[in-house]
C-alpha cells in the first residue's frame, strides 16, 4: 500500500501534491467537525435536565427566602433655623426678707444697702417712698444712651440751646461751649463726673433729636428692667419736676444694671477724665467725680467703693448711689436721700459699708 502510494507520488507534479494535502486535510476537519456534533448531541439531555434543575432550585429559594422590601424612608422634614435671640437682661430683683433698719449714725432721711450678687436688701430705711432723684437720674441717661452708642469717638456739635439748658436752671455743667464740637465719650463723662446737664442734654440730643423724644426710651427701658410702678422720668439731668420721681429701690436696680454694662462701669468708676482737644478748650477740660475722689480715705471698712453718682436739690436734699466690692470682687450697692449736706452723705454711704455689708 505505501508502495503504491509512494509511486503516485513519484508521478505527481508539486501542485498535485499540494492539491491532495489540501483535500486530505479538509477530509480530516470535517471528521473531527461531526465527532463533536455526535458528542454534543449525546449530552444534551444531561444538559436540559441540569438547567431544569437549576431554574427550579432558584424559583425554590426565592419562595423560601423572599426579597426583604426597602423601607420606605421620608424626606427629612426642612427644619427653618431661628436666628438666635438673646436673652433678655436679668435685672435685679430685691428681697427684703431680711432687711434691718440703719442706726441712728446714718443721718439721711432714706437709706438702702443691697448685696448685688442676689439682690437680698440687708438695710432698710424708707427705700419704697418716691423721692425726686436729683442728680442721680444721669446715671439712667447713660445707660439708656449707651444702648444707642456705636462710636465713642464720634461728634456732636454743641449749641447754645444746651448750654442754656444748664445755665437757665443753674444746673452744674461740663463748660462746653456752644459750635464746640464734642465727642460722645466726652458727653458721657461730662454727665456723671461733673454731673454736667448740659452734656446729658448734649447726649439725649445725639441719640434721640430731643430730650423730650430721649425721655421717650428712658422711661420705656425703666419699664422693661421691672422698677416700681412710681418710677417716672421727666428729663435728662435730675432737675425738680413733681412728676419725676423714683424709689430707692429702682435706684439700686439702675445702679446695678449701669455696673454691669461694660462702657457705663467704665464711666461711672472714672475719678477723673481729659476731655478731646478743641478749639473752645485747647488746653482740654479736667473732669473729676468728687463723690470717688472724697470717699477713697474714708473707713468703709473691707469694701472699696467702685463707682457713684450724687445729686442734690432743695426738695430732696443731698443723695447719691454708690456701688463697692470687697476683696473678692463681691458687690453691694448704697442708696441715700435727704442727707444735711455732700459730706454727710458721704459719710452715711461710708458707714453702711463698713458696718454692713459683707
Amino acid at each position: 500500500m505505501n508502495d503504491l502510494y509512494q509511486e503516485q507520488l513519484d508521478v505527481m507534479t508539486p501542485e498535485q501534491r499540494m492539491a491532495r494535502r489540501a483535500a486530505r486535510t479538509k477530509a480530516r476537519r470535517e471528521r473531527q467537525r461531526r465527532r463533536r456534533l455526535q458528542t454534543l448531541l449525546r449530552l444534551s439531555p444531561i444538559v436540559a435536565v441540569l438547567l431544569i434543575l437549576a431554574v427550579v432550585l432558584i424559583v425554590r429559594g426565592k419562595a423560601y427566602h423572599p426579597a426583604k422590601a426597602q423601607p420606605t424612608v421620608s424626606p427629612e422634614p426642612e427644619v427653618e433655623v431661628a436666628e438666635p435671640v438673646p436673652p433678655p437682661p436679668a435685672y435685679l430683683t430685691l428681697d427684703y426678707a431680711a432687711a434691718a433698719t440703719p442706726g441712728d449714725a446714718i443721718t439721711s432721711t432714706y437709706a438702702l444697702l443691697v448685696d448685688a450678687s442676689d439682690g437680698r436688701v440687708l438695710i432698710d430705711r424708707s427705700s419704697d417712698v418716691p423721692i425726686n432723684p436729683a442728680s442721680m437720674t444721669k446715671v439712667m441717661t447713660i445707660l439708656t444712651a449707651a444702648d444707642y452708642i456705636d462710636n465713642l469717638s464720634d461728634t456732636i456739635v454743641f449749641t447754645k440751646e444746651m448750654s442754656d439748658y444748664a445755665y437757665v436752671d443753674e444746673l452744674s455743667i461740663a463748660g462746653f461751649m456752644p459750635g464746640e464740637r464734642v465727642t460722645v465719650a466726652d458727653l458721657l463723662y461730662g454727665t456723671i463726673l461733673p454731673s454736667g446737664a448740659d452734656a446729658a442734654m448734649g447726649l439725649a440730643v445725639y441719640v434721640a433729636g430731643s430730650e423730650e423724644d430721649f425721655m421717650v426710651l428712658v422711661n420705656e427701658k425703666m419699664a422693661q428692667m421691672g422698677l416700681s410702678s412710681q418710677a417716672h422720668f421727666t428729663n435728662c439731668s435730675g432737675k425738680y419736676d413733681a412728676d419725676h420721681r423714683c424709689t430707692l429701690g429702682d435706684l439700686a436696680i439702675i445702679m446695678d444694671t449701669a455696673m454691669r454694662n461694660d462702657l457705663c462701669r467704665q464711666v461711672l468708676s472714672a475719678h477723673t477724665y481729659t476731655t478731646s482737644l478743641t478749639s473752645a478748650h485747647p488746653e482740654r477740660l479736667l473732669l473729676s467725680n468728687w463723690f470717688l475722689r472724697r470717699i477713697e480715705d474714708k473707713d468703709s471698712g473691707a469694701i472699696t467703693v467702685i463707682g457713684g453718682k450724687t445729686g442734690y436739690v432743695r426738695e430732696a436734699g443731698s443723695c447719691a448711689v454708690s456701688y463697692g466690692e470687697d476683696a473678692s470682687g463681691h458687690g453691694y450697692i448704697c442708696v441715700t436721700g435727704d442727707a444735711q449736706s455732700a459730706w454727710l452723705c458721704i459719710y452715711d454711704h461710708a458707714a453702711l459699708y463698713r458696718d454692713c455689708a459683707g
